[in-house]
């Protein structure tokens, strides 16, 4: 005899909506008076850490931000940027956070693109946001945060500060209503094939990639965890949900350097960290008595690090093993909510030397707990590719770690999707144990210390200047930051620049960050057809000298 499915019907009673939010609700229930932020001088529970979200769910309602509406976050990492992970989802709205680095132009684009009815701004950055919301079509309520950490420039820019926005609320717990695929976050791309696209997030999969995290990491409870990566990209790669699911203790550092992290392993306990590759170069490179003393004080404690953007080399793994911290490889991308593949350790490897090891740390790995799938395919049959570590084909991921889409650009989506998996444009092998590896960038994005560069973005700025007759951006290796843009100039004829005129256009035009590092002048190698030969200069890009910024 069948299952009659007519008389099994779904109701409250036994299905709820996934959703990270309910994380934070839990914590505060079972564990009201564990630490769970702490920031500078202030120490809050889980209890008072979710009435305060709470509060600010209800005071975002009042000011007319319901279901779908996007709330613009401008934060550093601190208590306020914690409690947005769940005060603007849990009452339906889709939390925007933007990177603090990009230029007022960027961030008019985004938010004219994003259209929010709130923007919430840490006083530190308020000027380049004042100049972007006086560019920007859209009009939303600002609202100011102060925080006591902060002590350089910045005007109060808003109509109230966000104390006195809480200070008016009620702090009555809220449930979050809607469905699960219903729109929790909105998160921009670097913009690497034109203007950047708007990735947006579903509660069902932050809570999925929040699980994962624990899974993949074996996070056990009540961890302290340090924030050195930004909150804002791809919320933390969804950690903000990760730590309260766990009851952890979310240490807040402001500016990432290296006397802070090891003063919060020193001092606060810190168990757990994610970062680029330079946060960990970083500390590596920290003076030896500093090290010395934190790692101290550490004695017994194992420190673990969560590495993404760039494999670690041998030498980084070895240096980091000596201070007595532990490497984790993952891989993604903004589309996939950060990360997706981890590079699963598996028995044996512990015992190679640190070279060898290297070589199977460096890979992207197997799909996280809770991805369907991840595979290397041929990019026209789709069709995934012998598992030889020799054949290139596209990385391609699917399942509920996987983006909505991209916000109102169906054209983009659609590609993106094509074939029933998300296309990532990384293009990479896979071994005969499974393990994906990255060959190359079909992007030809640049990874400087952590932040994705468009190298189209830095080209068309530099074609703006009356000297370039044609430019060439690719990544040039970098001591610290990893990679660093480097341009190859071929002037118009007749017309002399210098390397200092070039930079100082870029500066004008660019973010610090994404200004080159490197330029050369030279005729371009091309095709037939005069296509610029990009990988040929890559060859050459370690011989340009790297010049002071």
């Amino acid at each position: 005899m069948s299952i009659n499915e007519a008389d099994l019907t779904k109701n409250r009673a036994n299905y709820a909506a996934l959703t990270p939010v309910d994380f934070m609700r839990r914590s505060a229930e079972v564990y009201p008076d564990r630490l769970a932020v702490l920031h500078g001088g202030i120490r809050r529970s889980w209890s008072q850490t979710y009435r305060r979200a709470s509060q600010l769910g209800h005071a975002l309602r009042a000011l007319g931000v319901g279901r779908g509406d996007v709330v613009t976050i401008m934060l550093a990492n601190t208590p306020e940027m914690v409690e947005s992970h769940v005060g603007v989802p849990v009452i339906g709205a889709v939390m925007n956070t933007l990177n603090t680095r990009l230029d007022a132009h960027s961030l008019t684009y985004m938010l004219d693109h994003a259209q929010p009815k709130v923007v919430l701004v840490d006083r530190e950055f308020s000027r380049v946001m004042q100049e972007a919301l006086l560019n920007a079509r859209v009009r939303p309520i600002v609202i100011d945060i102060d925080d006591s950490e902060y002590d350089g420039a910045g005007e109060l820019i808003g109509s109230q500060t966000y104390e006195a926005l809480l200070a008016g609320a009620p702090d009555t717990p809220i449930i979050f209503e809607g469905d699960e695929w219903d729109a929790m976050s909105l998160n921009y791309t670097s913009g690497t094939t034109g203007e950047p696209k708007g990735v947006v997030y579903h509660h069902r999969g932050a809570y999925m990639n929040a699980v994962s995290n624990i899974l993949e990491w074996d996070l056990p409870s009540h961890p302290v965890y340090l924030w050195t990566l930004p909150m804002f990209h791809c919320n933390g790669w969804c950690f903000p949900w990760t730590i309260a699911a766990r009851a952890g203790v979310n240490v807040c550092l402001r500016r990432v350097s290296a006397d802070g992290i090891f003063d919060a392993i020193a001092n606060h306990g810190v168990t757990h960290y994610c970062g680029a590759p330079i946060v960990h170069s970083m500390l590596v490179n920290a003076a030896d008595e500093l090290k010395a003393q934190a790692m101290a004080k550490a004695a017994g404690r194992r420190v673990r690090g969560m590495v993404a953007g760039a494999a670690p080399s041998a030498t980084l793994i070895e240096a980091m093993e000596a201070l007595g911290i532990t490497l984790t490889h993952v891989y993604g991308l903004t589309e996939v909510y950060g990360p997706c593949t981890i590079c699963a350790p598996q028995a044996g490897w512990e015992d190679l030397p640190a070279p060898e090891r290297a070589v199977y740390l460096a890979r992207q790995g197997v799909r996280y707990h809770l991805q369907a799938d991840a595979d290397v395919v041929d990019p026209v049959t789709m069709q995934p590719v012998p598992r030889d570590g020799e054949t290139i084909g596209e990385i391609v991921l699917r399942g509920n770690i996987c983006m909505k889409g991209y916000l109102r650009n169906q054209e983009a989506t659609d590609i993106a999707f094509a074939g029933g998996w998300f296309h990532t444009g990384d293009l990479g092998v896979r071994y005969p144990d499974g393990y994906i590896k990255i060959k190359d960038r079909s992007k030809d994005v640049i990874i400087s210390g952590g932040e994705n560069i468009s190298s189209i973005e830095i080209e068309d700025v530099l074609y703006k200047h009356p000297a370039v007759f044609a430019v060439a951006v690719v990544a040039k290796p970098h001591p610290r930051w990893g990679e660093t843009p480097c341009a190859f100039v071929e002037l118009k004829p007749g017309v002399e620049v210098t390397v200092a005129e070039l930079i100082k256009h870029c500066k004008e035009h660019l973010p610090g960050f994404k200004v080159p590092g490197a330029i050369e002048f030279g005729d371009l190698p091309k095709t037939s057809t005069g296509k610029i030969q990009k990988f040929e200069l890559r060859k050459r890009s370690g011989a340009v000298s790297a010049i002071d910024v």
